[in-house]
This record gives C-alpha cells, structure tokens and sequence, in this order.
C-alpha cells in the first residue's frame, strides 16, 4: 500500500500490484471462491488508489501541466466507470457467469488507464513538475491511500470529500468480516 518514492513511481508500484491481482484472478477457473477473493484484494488497492490519485495527482497535473484539466477531467472519468464496475462486482457472487464478466471489464478499462497514465500523465508531469513536488505527493499520496476508502462508493459526491469518514466505516466493516485479509 504505501512503496515509497515520488508519486510516479508510488503509482507505477500500485499498478505492477494490480496486474499481479488480475493474473491471479484470470489464472483461477471460473467458479473458484478465490476468485472472490482476489476480486476484493484488487477493489481494495483500486479504490484507495483512485482515492489518492484524485486527492493529489489530478490537482498537480490541473496546476503544472499544459492541458492539464482535460487530462484530469479523463482519468476521473475512467475512475468513476471503473468504480460502478467495482460497485457492480461487489453484488455477483463468484459461480455467477456475470462475474466473470465484469473481471473482464474491470480488467480491460483499468489496463487501459494504466497504459494511458504511464504513457501521457505522467510523463507530462514528470516534465513539468519539480522534483521536490513529486516526493511530496508521494508522501501525500502514501498518507491518503492509509486513510482512503476500501469499498467502492460511485454515487459519492466527491471522493475528496467522503475518504477520510468514508474509509473508517469501510475498514470497521472489512475489520468484521474479515474482507481484504489484514489490510
């Protein structure tokens, strides 16, 4: 969850952990309860990790890179598609045919924002940021991420302004059932 580094290379970790997930998610037989569970590893990284992004990475982008808004207003975008397929997923039982499905989904549209950041944003920002910013959005984005949201929450007003209350009752609930391991 938290991997050190400046903000590129913090997100760039996250993504390698979540490729990992889907691999292991698709490498499971259809119907196999691990599945679940591998499902819920991988909204719990999915939603702090869209939580941060939107908390810190996006603001910076809108400030120092050229272009900047249309850039932010996109990956917001595909966040908020994501999360009502994460929302979706949360409701499928995994011997469900659907559920299969929306792994697939889930899977096709976060690889495809992950190429798309790793090939644009954050180059951009690479270039138009000062070191020293980058590191602290790291640590920002580290601290967020403790703090965020574990369950998806799509017709949230904001994902700014709901984390903090929002992720203590998501970690009380994943604390009781056991979801997400000891996270």
């Amino acid at each position: 969850m938290g991997h050190g580094g400046n903000v590129i290379n913090e997100l760039m970790t996250d993504h390698r952990e979540v490729e990992e997930m889907f691999a292991r998610v698709q490498a499971l037989p259809a119907g196999d309860e691990r599945r679940r569970e591998v499902a819920e590893q991988f909204t719990i990284e999915l939603v702090r990790h869209s939580v941060a992004e939107e908390q810190y990475l996006y603001p910076a982008v809108r400030e120092h890179v050229p272009g900047g808004d249309a850039l932010a207003d996109k990956e917001i975008a595909d966040h908020a598609s994501v999360e009502r397929l994460l929302k979706d997923l949360e409701g499928v039982d995994s011997g469900d045919a659907r559920f299969g499905v929306l792994v697939e989904r889930v899977i096709s549209e976060v690889t495809a924002h992950i190429q798309d950041e790793e090939r644009n944003l954050f180059p951009a920002l690479a270039d138009a940021c000062p070191p020293a910013r980058l590191d602290e959005l790291g640590e920002q984005v580290r601290r967020a991420k403790k703090l965020a949201p574990t369950r998806p929450h799509p017709n949230a007003p904001d994902n700014k302004l709901v984390a903090a209350g929002t992720g203590l009752v998501d970690r009380a609930r994943d604390f009781v059932t056991g979801r997400g391991g000891s996270d």
